[in-house]
This record gives C-alpha cells, structure tokens and sequence, in this order.
C-alpha cells in the first residue's frame, strides 16, 4: 500500500498555476521540478537571469507567498493534512532524507514532496548540523525531547562500543521522557536515531559511535574485525576473507587479508590460521611464549596442567605443546616430575 493516496506532481502542478512565467520558472528551477531533478542555487538562478541570488529570493518568498493566497492552495488542504498525519504516524520528527524515500524512490517525486513540505505551515525544517541530519517536524515539544535522548545516548557510548539494536532501542527509551507510549514502538524508534550523526549502526546491525572504526569500517582490517567479533570465536582467515566480500561486499583477497591481520594488534593467531581478538583475552607469541608465561604466573606445574592452559589460548594438537616442552634452554623438570621455567 503507498504511503500516501495523492500524486505529488499533480498537485504541485495546480498549485503553481497562478504564478507568473518567470516566477513559475524560478521555482521549477529552485525545487527541481522540472525535466532537471537538479535544485539550483539562488546564484545560479540569478546567473541565467543576470539578477542578483537576493532578487532571486525575492521572487522565490513572493511566489511562496502567492500560492498561499491562491484559491488553489485552499482547496489542496487535504494533501496537507494527509501529510500531516504521515509524519505524525512516524514519530512527528522525521529524518528527511529517510521521509522522502519511504514516500517515494523517484528523486522527482521525492523533489515535489520537499516542495509541498516547504509550502505546510505545519511542517518545520531544521536544517544539518554536527549532531543531527535534516529533518522535518510537526511537534516541537516531542522533537525536542528526542533531540535530548539522543544527546544523553550519546554521552553514554565509548569508541569501542557495539551495542545490538534491541539493547540500543531500550537504552533510548530510558532516555527519552514523558513522551507519549503510541510513539515507543521499535520502528518509530529506530527512525529517531536515525536522526543522529554522532550515533549509527554497521552493516552487521549494531550500533556504537557513528565515527568510531567499528561503525565506520575503513578497511579491510576492520572490516575483519568486525566478523570475527560476530562470530565470537577464532576464525580462519580464508574464512574472514570469505566474509567480508559476502557481508560488506568488498573484495578480500585471501593474501591481502591474512597479512592485514597479522600486521594488527586487535588479532591473535592461535593456530594454524586461526586468529581470535586479543580483547577476548588471548596472548600473543607462539606456543613456546604461552608455556613460559603460564609458568611464569603460576610456578611449576605439571604437564596436563600445561596442556590444558595453553590449549585455551592456541588451537593446536596436545603433542605440539609436549615437543614444545622440550626445549631445555626455555623449560626443565623438577624432581617432583613438573615443569618449570628454565
């Protein structure tokens, strides 16, 4: 079912009869409404007609001004109110790229929306900044109360942070106050916090700080880190690489991924292959390092002992840590029959 019953271009169409040539000419460039889906400035307008870009806003308030008085405005105030509902049913603050494109994909269309958007008394724009995207509003007091919810959200989440978009959703939520329950619904939610551009979520669907590189990936070692992380034990880098190009749709070559994860310091190699995230707790160094620093934290132990502590750090078979053992320059026996640092 379309998100709206009327056909913005028609409407549109009717509501600029009453302008002038120059004038209508004027808006079909400003708005984009014409066989160009391209908006000009005001200076490029004023360039075709050799005005000034403050002519041009002249003449863009008056025709704006004009249409309002017109009988045809008047009779369009169901499209107004219908729209009116719209934005209301997705949380009366909408992102307004997000808006458009829920209406409609056809950049026109979307172009003769933003247009009747500017013509509602009821719709309010906010323009881009640092901390939000454009977006249209049509209650001031639950727009502000979102606008600080996503402030307060944001002051919670470190670089690091990934949070699943449930928990996201309920940390909002918390924040958010006095806001009425027909609105605290998952999807009007989400639709708020798309509002921000200090929070977003990755492709894998988690949510941190929108600049951070766990949200942002630039490269193919984060984007390796992120996969391993999904899948939450040691992957093979083959299969890293196979992941990434499914997921991210990025070409891994196999090569090219296994030298990025060896190069950093967020991977471990625990076996042949095998890389885990150093944050889950895994040292570095090959086997012969992990015995020494078992031994080192724990004073003599015996070999089953050893074994099972290093096994939870390397992926490798028992006997690899035995051979390992042997080496008298790092290890030696005591006379209780355990092993101890050389």
């Amino acid at each position: 079912m379309p998100a709206i019953t009327f056909k913005p271009k028609q409407v549109v169409k009717r509501l600029l009869s009453p302008l002038s040539p120059r004038a209508l000419d004027v808006m079909t460039k400003r708005y984009g409404l014409g066989e160009s889906v391209d908006r000009m400035t005001l200076e490029g307008i004023g360039k075709t007609y050799g005005i000034t870009r403050e002519r041009v806003r002249q003449i863009e308030n008056f025709a704006l001004g004009a249409i309002k008085k017109a009988d045809a405005f008047k009779k369009e105030g169901a499209v107004f109110e219908e729209l009116n509902k719209l934005v209301v049913s997705m949380g009366g603050v909408v992102c307004e790229e997000d808006f458009l494109m829920h209406v409609s994909k056809d950049e026109s269309t979307q172009n003769h929306l933003f247009f009747l958007l500017v013509l509602g008394d009821q719709f309010k724009r906010e323009k881009e900044d640092e901390h939000f995207r454009h977006r249209w509003i049509v209650d001031d007091k639950v727009s502000m109360k979102v606008h600080d919810a996503i402030r307060e959200l944001y002051k919670t989440l470190s670089h690091e942070d990934l949070i699943p978009e449930s928990e996201i959703v309920a940390s909002f939520l918390n924040h958010l106050k006095d806001v009425s329950e027909e609105y605290k619904n998952e999807e009007i939610t989400k639709r708020w916090l798309a509002l921000s551009k200090t929070i977003a979520k990755n492709p894998l669907g988690e949510w941190g700080v929108a600049e951070s590189h766990n949200v942002n990936a630039r490269g193919m070692r984060d984007y390796a880190y992120l996969i391993i992380r999904k899948h939450g034990s040691p992957m093979h880098f083959t299969e890293v690489a196979k992941s990434i190009t499914q997921i991210f749709g990025k070409k891994a070559h196999i090569a090219t991924c296994h030298n990025e994860l060896i190069k950093d310091e967020r991977f471990v190699l625990v076996g042949r292959g095998l890389y885990a995230l150093s944050s889950w707790g895994y040292e570095k160094g090959v086997v012969k390092d992990v015995i020494a620093k078992v031994l080192k934290k724990e004073g003599a132990l015996t070999k089953k002992d050893i074994i099972d502590r290093v096994l939870k750090e390397r992926y490798v078979k028992e006997n690899t840590v035995f051979v390992n053992l042997q080496d008298t320059k790092m290890f030696k026996r005591t006379k209780e029959g355990k092993y101890a640092l050389a």
